[in-house]
């Protein structure tokens, strides 16, 4: 059964990933929801995992990098990254970015940093 209390992210303590990096959690059954805010002049973090990803920017703007291919996204953009691709987010400009990222299936692996979860 899906426990159906609301959360509100301004109730939500950030978590601190890596300096210019900092974001919020929330867990569904099926998915994780992610809102990150990214400071102009961190220091870009390649990556990628088994999770198929949808990035939405909320605030500011990034070159979004994936596979090699630069996507510039500004608020209102979405992006679909597939499972397994290698991607990361350079800040454009002096505003932090704001992004909110779904992932499918659930993170696991971000459990720790949860504040809040549906079960």
């Amino acid at each position: 059964m899906v426990n159906l209390e609301p959360v509100k992210w301004e109730e939500m303590e950030w978590e601190i990933v890596r300096p210019g990096v900092m974001r919020k959690v929330f867990h569904a059954k099926g998915c994780t929801v992610v809102l990150n805010a990214v400071e102009p002049g961190n220091q870009p973090k390649p990556h990628s995992h088994p999770y198929e990803q949808i990035v939405s920017i909320l605030q500011g703007e990034g070159d979004f990098t994936v596979d090699s291919k630069v996507f510039k996204l500004t608020a209102g953009s979405l992006l679909a990254i597939p499972p397994d691709v290698e991607h990361f987010i350079k800040v454009v400009g002096r505003e932090p970015c704001m992004n909110l990222d779904i992932f499918v299936p659930r993170r696991e692996d971000y459990i720790q940093s949860r504040k809040k979860e549906q079960r």
